[in-house]
């Protein structure tokens, strides 16, 4: 049975559907789950669990690496999928309660932590996490191709998802820093004790309404004709391999390649950064996560807009290079002395209007990147004859993760060199441990960004080409119709 293409143009229809709230809100779950593991779990192994720095990034870079490899499975493996259920939403439901459980139990520890187990604890429980959230994040947004065929409307639909994402990673990590690790100290298990608590609940809750919203348009969808057969495990590879060899996915994957190292630092670097480069308090760090409300709600509107106006991919790469040329100042002004007393409330107010402006940059480029990843999906249906949508987002987000592991080994590591293993106060740090953090993370940071944006550059699907690519898909669902069988 042939796909039917429709396209609705009128933009505020949108807001009306419920699916639309369901499917964006799905990503609720999988920002609480990469704000911990991006932000809180390297300083929470390293100064909570006693893990040294290069160990506990060590734990992470494994589990990131399993991550990535098994994201590329399963989202093949959704794509053939053929239940009544749908493709996708059988693999949603183990999620439900697989995540939310083994995120509780990660910072809860379940069993009594030493020397000769801590590292093993981490590790098997970042593993497990990782694979929940691939068996929801994956299949979840790779219901977009098939909710949503317009060019630019799917600007909005991502926009929205990036919203929630950063809404509740974001907004958790706010109230925690506000009352709960920010309030007992980050080297103190209460805070994190309520955090891992809290975070269970939402993901729980975050993904039971997205699922049981979206159930009925997946089960409608069509199935596949050619199921997953795993005893036919090397032909399977063998699809994943030629649907990954379309050239604009190898655009959008390989920048995601070059990035992902200066996304893994970025990230696990921040609590230190915040903490002992700037010497912001947890109160002060949370004050940063309120300004940043206002981010996801200024790229709503931005990313659909510059989308249209200058095309996704003109838009992502602007949006991007603001972000990259922003991101150094505050660190080259507290070195060279223009910068506000370190700690102090001056200081906050700057480092927060910087970090909003980024974050609003970088939803838009976000934004934009996924949707061009949804573009993708008819350009390869037109060779391989078959819909790859959870192949090509599982494959783009094994490209930042197998690497940005590095960057977490990297950042662990820069911990250690620059002499923070074993630092719990402000007053510790030197101005050399300083200088030494922004010398060998700074410059590696953003010249990976440049790279992975001249990657991003080769790509060709353009509004024109993406209505090319639909306008042939109807004429081949049309022959197959009306071919007698």
């Amino acid at each position: 049975m042939g796909r039917i293409i429709k396209t609705t143009r009128n933009s505020n229809v949108l807001e009306k559907q419920p699916i639309f709230w369901f499917y964006g809100s799905a990503s609720i779950a999988y920002g609480i789950k990469n704000n911990a593991f991006s932000y809180l779990l390297l300083i929470y192994s390293n100064q909570v669990l006693g893990l040294p720095g290069y160990l506990a990034s060590l734990a992470l870079a494994i589990a990131m690496l399993w991550d990535a490899v098994s994201d590329l499975f399963l989202g093949h493996w959704s794509d053939k999928t053929s239940t009544r259920l749908g493709r996708r939403h059988p693999f949603m439901y183990v999620a439900l309660f697989m995540l939310p459980l083994c995120f509780y139990a990660l910072f809860n520890p379940v069993v009594e932590l030493d020397e000769t187990n801590t590292f093993t604890y981490v590790l098997v429980l970042a593993i497990l996490i990782r694979t929940g959230t691939t068996l929801f994040e994956v299949p979840s947004t790779a219901l977009l191709p098939d909710l949503e065929t317009d060019y630019d409307r799917r600007n909005k639909w991502l926009a929205l998802r990036h919203a929630f994402g950063w809404y509740g990673g974001n907004g958790l990590h706010t109230i925690n820093f506000m009352f709960w690790v920010g309030a007992y100290g980050v080297a103190v298990q209460t805070g994190y004790t309520i955090y891992g608590i809290v975070g269970a609940l939402v993901i729980f809750l975050a993904i039971l309404v997205s699922a049981a919203g979206t159930q009925k348009a997946a089960a409608a969808m069509p199935r596949p004709k050619d199921t997953f057969k795993f005893k036919e495990i090397r032909r399977e590879i063998g699809q994943i391999f030629q649907s990954i060899r379309n050239k604009n996915f190898a655009a959008l994957f390989f920048y995601g390649l070059t990035v992902g190292i200066a996304a893994g630092l970025g990230m696990a670097l921040y609590l230190y950064n915040t903490t002992y480069f700037f010497g912001f308090s947890g109160p002060q760090i949370a004050v940063t996560g309120i300004g940043v409300l206002v981010s996801p709600a200024i790229a709503y509107w931005a990313a659909p807009y510059f989308g249209r106006v200058y095309g996704k991919k003109k838009a992502a790469i602007g949006a991007i290079l603001v972000n990259i040329a922003l991101y150094p100042i505050p660190y080259i002004l507290l070195l060279a002395g223009f910068w506000p007393e370190i700690g102090s409330w001056l200081g906050l107010y700057i480092y927060s209007v910087f970090v909003v402006v980024e974050v609003v940059c970088g939803i838009i480029g976000g934004v934009l990147l996924d949707s061009m990843m949804a573009d993708v999906v008819e350009d390869s249906e037109l060779v391989t004859q078959r819909r790859s949508e959870g192949l090509f987002y599982a494959a783009r987000g094994f490209a930042a993760k197998a690497i940005s592991a590095g960057g977490i080994i990297g950042a662990g590591t820069i911990i250690s060199l620059v002499g923070l293993d074993g630092i719990t106060s402000v007053e510790q740090v030197t101005y050399e441990i300083r200088y030494n953090l922004a010398i060998l993370f700074l410059p590696l940071y953003c010249s990976l960004f440049l790279l992975g944006l001249y990657i991003v550059s080769r790509y060709r699907i353009d509004r024109e080409g993406h209505s090319s690519n639909l306008e042939r898909l109807a004429e081949r669902y049309r022959a197959a119709r009306d071919t007698p069988r």
